[in-house]
């Protein structure tokens, strides 16, 4: 049975359980089979929080050529804050059902040390051609900034729906560019109260070492800018692994009781601290506003969040009280399942008969199906499971610390 290293403890992996299963039921596939969303009423997640997800969502940006190019920067603040999307990928359903093009800056709400002012621009965020010199893509997704002589133009996107409740998303992405820029993905939720903010970020700050990553559960500092303990881990990445400035798979699973971040698979960091609990957006962004924390870039250079891919599966809810939220919480695993689109009256019983998996698919942005035997139902708080006893062990095995 295959086994990993976990903080000097050995874990089975999910392609283990589903040997298990397959071992234990002549209904569940001895290997899973490409499958597509239609088919999938839920996605198991593998990892520390084995979880359970309602909706899958991909975005692939490696082969939009026709979109490809890199515009020239846009000198002007005014200008540079109101200017159109860089192309018409920007204005298709994929996009614009997942994400929108910001445009806000801080001249409002600027942080007590900035030294610059910061402007979102759409003109930031591109398609540009892989220039690599063995290229795996034709191209990919750039969020640009860079410091010009009167301000800092920068680049954001954010997700379209506002309700996502526990999530796993991964991106196979990068960073390069000169020291004193920030670039980040994160869910937020808001407040007018800092203490009330609540944030699981990754970010890579330019002027760190380019094996350091930072991981917190906002807010990391109180309104008197005093820290705030466990609320941040500044990894070092294991040996073996690329720095930030090569292509890896970042991942940040949020989840009831903890957020944990994997650079291609593995863990690096865990926080259970403050965990986010509410409804948040997806954020990803590239930005420098001079202050301490992303450092002070020198003019004229410039840094970039480049972007192959980004696959997601999550949970939304609706913050209309009317509408019912079903929700398991059995130990460490998690299953809160929805209908599609938040719709309640779909699955009445919450259940989750076909169960998918983008972890052990073969063909990135298509999942697998794990099994589709009627195996697995949420029922009134607990789990009632109709496939064999010792596929169920296996189940709460992953899901639990019993094979740590």
């Amino acid at each position: 049975m295959e086994t990993h290293q976990w903080r000097g403890r050995t874990h089975t992996s999910l392609s283990s359980l589903i040997t298990l299963i397959a071992i234990a039921s002549p209904l569940a596939s001895a290997a899973p089979s490409l499958t597509d969303d239609s088919k999938c009423e839920c996605y198991l997640t593998n990892g520390t929080q084995a979880s359970f997800f309602a909706t899958h969502r991909f975005l692939d940006f490696r082969n939009l050529a026709k979109h490809a190019g890199v515009p020239p920067t846009i000198a002007k603040p005014n200008d540079s804050g109101s200017a159109p999307v860089t192309s018409e990928y920007f204005t298709s359903k994929e996009w614009t059902e997942t994400f929108w093009v910001q445009s806000w800056n801080n001249s409002h709400q600027t942080r007590e040390d900035a030294t610059v002012l910061m402007v979102n621009s759409p003109n930031n965020v591109y398609i540009e051609a892989n220039g690599d010199r063995n290229p795996s893509s034709q191209t990919w997704l750039t969020l640009r900034t860079q410091r010009l002589k009167d301000f800092q133009t920068a680049s954001e996107i954010e997700s379209v729906a506002p309700g996502f409740q526990y999530l796993s998303v991964r991106m196979l992405a990068r960073t390069v560019g000169s020291p004193g820029a920030i670039t980040a993905l994160f869910t937020y939720r808001g407040s007018d109260r800092l203490a009330d903010v609540q944030e699981s970020d990754l970010e890579v700050r330019t002027m760190d070492p380019r094996n350091t990553i930072q991981y917190t559960n906002q807010p990391s500092y109180t309104e008197d800018g005093d820290e705030i303990e466990h609320a941040t881990k500044n990894v070092t990445l294991p040996p073996g692994h690329p720095d930030w400035t090569h292509w890896a798979v970042h991942r940040l699973d949020w989840t009831p009781k903890e957020t944990v971040w994997y650079v291609d698979g593995t863990e690096v960091a865990t926080i259970s601290f403050q965990t986010p609990r509410d409804p948040s957006k997806v954020i990803l962004n590239a930005w420098s506003d001079g202050g301490e924390w992303s450092g002070n870039m020198t003019v004229n250079e410039a840094a970039y969040l480049q972007i192959q891919w980004l696959e997601i599966v999550y949970n939304a809810t609706n913050e209309n009280p009317a509408k019912k939220r079903k929700r398991y919480d059995g130990g460490t695993a998690v299953a809160m399942l929805r209908g599609r689109n938040g719709d309640d009256d779909e699955e009445e019983d919450g259940s989750c008969d076909v169960v998918c998996s983008i972890d052990e698919t073969t063909e990135r942005g298509k999942p697998v199906m794990l099994w589709n035997n009627g195996g697995l139902r949420m029922v009134g708080g607990g789990l009632i499971a109709w496939i064999p006893s010792l596929t169920v062990l296996g189940m709460l095995a992953l899901s639990s610390e019993w094979l740590w």
